[in-house]
């Protein structure tokens, strides 16, 4: 696993410009590997995500029987249903809840008995969610209390079709029983009152899987029959949640333009650049050719909106939309983000915390966040923040600290999860952004403050005076 400062100082400055770089998507990776693992023959992945959850997710893999190869940035899988077996050793998914949720799924096909474990923080979140309809499938799910905690185990076996309402919208707990449907006798159907993100049964549809899917007003539906998968070379386009803080960062910011190239485009997942648009962001999006999305932000003056749960399913942009809403004028209702309780922190708690410490108001109403704001970041207060080691409530800081009056940021390890460093974790990211992002100075950053930089998605290209000047 990679090793980052657990401590961070940001300066803030005064102007972004310039591209993002990304990495591949998470969503997408994860599953690309196990989808890898259980077609026939064997499969590509270009782009996938180098950071530590799915690097987790790599390793189980191959300890699940599957034949990985890794050439520069593309990864080779030979794969199959007979080459699937138990590990004589436990998995370990890392700080990654969605590794865990769906391997859960995954192995529960697989005859014999597996044990997946997880860090200290991913060890104390409920996986009763997955448990429940595995359990219905017909397999054994063992965990630590009634919330089923990891350690988890499993007895892989013969599984049967169901049909699952998921009584709160989850795509993990969604893929997780789409996963094992690929193993079980007969159509697994899960209906969903909100529809979540639809990589799990886009990709099985693409290798060859038997899909079918029903939207309408009220419901979601989504069968998936068993069968055989055949080879794939996956594509894993940018990281659309990793994109939000760039987006955000480019609109609070003094001046400039940043941009986010190649996003998974789905509606389910770019719900964030609505809400941004209604509160008076400058976004524009670009479709390209290939169905992925360019999208560019600069700076704005925000107002207030109202925020419905539907609108982002996974709360995963919460966190950094409520940083746009403590730099916008007037209130932000983030409405039923319960959920937010239990993600990889108290995400709550620690949202209003962070929007407190900028200098704006935030609290709880019930399962509402309400956020008052201060009408630009350059109120914001240069402040303290523990992060907790919940990767997006630290970058959610980092970029508050970085369009505000700067951050010292507590728990930063964390984002080695999906960012991981390549060198010199010691650099500070003050240091790098104030070398970078200062306008009409030429970039002359060490090769160890440009790995820092590339580290916490702040490698970028920056223009000055007409010029481009790249960091690799």
């Amino acid at each position: 696993m990679s090793t980052l400062p657990d401590q961070v100082t940001i300066e803030p400055v005064a102007a972004l410009a310039g591209l993002a770089d990304l990495p591949g998507d998470k969503s997408v990776s994860h599953r690309a590997l196990l989808l890898s693992a259980y077609s026939e023959g064997t499969s590509t992945i270009t782009g996938l995500s180098s950071g530590d959850d799915v690097m987790a997710t790599a390793t189980i893999v191959g300890q699940l029987g599957a034949d990985l190869h890794v050439d520069g940035t593309t990864v080779t899988v030979v794969g199959g249903r007979s080459r699937l077996r138990p590990s004589p050793t436990a998995l370990d998914c890392g700080n990654s809840g969605t590794g865990i949720r769906l391997l859960m799924g995954f192995v529960a096909g697989i005859p014999g008995h597996h044990v997946l474990v997880g860090d200290v923080s991913l060890s104390s979140r409920p996986m009763d969610r997955v448990a429940t309809p595995l359990r219905l499938m017909g397999a054994s799910v063992d965990g630590i209390g009634d919330r089923v905690c990891a350690p988890i185990s499993i007895d892989g076996g013969p599984l049967r079709g169901i049909e699952y309402h998921v009584p709160v919208a989850s795509a993990q707990v969604k893929s997780a029983i789409l996963l094992a449907a690929l193993w079980a006798e007969g159509p697994t159907t899960v209906v969903e009152g909100v529809a979540t993100r639809p990589n799990t049964e886009e990709m099985i549809a693409q290798a060859g899987g038997s899909v079918e899917v029903e939207h309408s007003d009220e419901r979601s539906a989504i069968t998936v029959r068993p069968g055989r998968l055949d080879a794939v070379d996956w594509q894993v386009p940018s990281d659309p949640s990793q994109a939000a803080f760039f987006v955000v960062a480019g609109l609070l910011a003094g001046a400039g333009e940043l941009s986010c190239r190649n996003l998974y485009g789905d509606a389910t997942r770019v719900g964030f650049l609505t809400v941004l648009e209604r509160m008076g962001g400058a976004v524009s999006r670009r479709h390209e050719p290939t169905g992925l999305l360019d999208v560019s932000s600069s700076s704005s003056s925000l107002h207030g909106t109202v925020v419905h749960a539907s609108e982002i399913p996974s709360l995963d942009e919460v966190p950094i939309l409520a940083v746009a809403a403590a730099a916008a004028s007037g209130t932000t209702r983030f409405v039923d983000v319960a959920e937010l309780r239990i993600k990889e922190s108290d995400r709550f708690a620690r949202t209003i915390d962070l929007v407190c410490r900028l200098g704006a108001a935030a609290s709880a109403e019930g399962d509402d966040l309400v956020i008052h704001g201060l009408g630009t970041a350059s109120r914001f207060n240069s402040f303290s923040f523990d992060a907790e080691h919940d990767h997006r409530m630290a970058m959610s800081a980092a970029i508050a600290g970085l369009v505000g009056a700067g951050a010292t940021i507590s728990g930063f390890a964390t984002v080695a999860g999906w960012r991981p460093p390549q060198a010199a974790p010691h650099v500070t990211v003050a240091l790098v952004i104030s070398v970078i992002f200062i306008p009409g100075v030429i970039m002359a950053a060490s090769h160890a403050h440009q790995t820092w930089l590339h580290l916490c998605l702040l490698r970028m290209i920056t223009i000055i005076h007409k010029k481009t000047y790249s960091i690799h």
